[in-house]
């Protein structure tokens, strides 16, 4: 399938509420990076809220790779500042702080198998059952980032685990990277069925909420000039008023 056909397939999904996507339980949202859960899933989060769902975050990332051009700012400190902006962008969203958890995988290293991968998909799970979570919403496996990718296949294998231990755990994906594919480039996966939820209301909450990551926007880190800033298409897509999920088959 093309990208451009299955992005357009998934940006018309049938529009749904915060109840459809999370009809029992709490919300949990799965981060490669810091910043991702903002993009992909802000609206969804500030509405869960709202409507008293509770909900939780884990970032797989440290998110230090993001300028490794700079001295300032070397990787301890650059994730430590990443860390303290997505609890500052998960607060506005109203996320507890209690339930954001930060498991400092590699950045562009998340691993797809071995014994870090199952560490990782165990405190997801582990996190769901905090939060008595039914819907996981995690990264697109077709995104071209390794991380997501690979975050894709962590969330599959937590959301697994939880069904296991007796959870009625619904999963569903959100694409971020896979917009920035050429529109003919072929794209493994099944036509998109899920939810678009319109997150109108909540815009000006999850626009402060992706602005907190300031060193993601330029507006921080000044010595790398060839480091990572959340490209203006991305910001103008997330805050486009509808988040697309797409569900994720068992």
């Amino acid at each position: 399938m093309r990208a451009a056909d299955w992005l357009a397939a998934a940006d018309a999904l049938p529009v749904g509420t915060i109840r459809d996507l999370a009809p029992e339980g709490g919300l949990l949202v799965v981060a490669p990076h810091p910043d991702d859960e903002s993009l992909g899933c802000g609206g969804a989060l500030a509405l869960a809220a709202r409507a008293g769902i509770r909900t939780g975050v884990v970032v797989l990332s440290d998110g230090s790779g993001s300028h490794p051009g700079s001295r300032d700012w070397p990787a301890e400190r650059l994730s430590a500042l990443r860390e303290d902006e997505a609890r500052r962008a998960c607060a506005t969203l109203g996320v507890r702080a209690d339930d954001v958890r930060f498991l400092r995988l590699p950045d562009r290293a998340v691993p797809s198998s071995g014994p870090a991968f199952e560490a990782a998909a165990r405190t997801i799970a582990a996190a769901a059952d905090a939060i008595g979570a039914g819907t996981l919403l995690a990264p697109f496996g077709g995104d071209p980032h390794c991380d997501h990718e690979a975050g894709a296949a962590i969330a599959a294998h937590a959301a697994a685990l939880s069904r296991t231990a007796g959870a009625r755990m619904r999963l569903f994906a959100y694409p971020l990277w896979a917009y920035a594919l050429p529109a003919d480039a072929p794209l493994s996966a099944a036509p998109p069925r899920g939810i678009g939820l319109d997150v109108t209301d909540v815009l000006e909450v999850k626009a402060r909420a992706i602005d907190a990551h300031a060193s993601q926007l330029g507006l921080i880190i000044a010595d790398d000039p060839g480091g990572f800033a959340i490209p203006a298409w991305m910001r103008a897509h997330a805050l486009s008023g509808r988040e697309p999920f797409v569900e994720v088959a068992s």
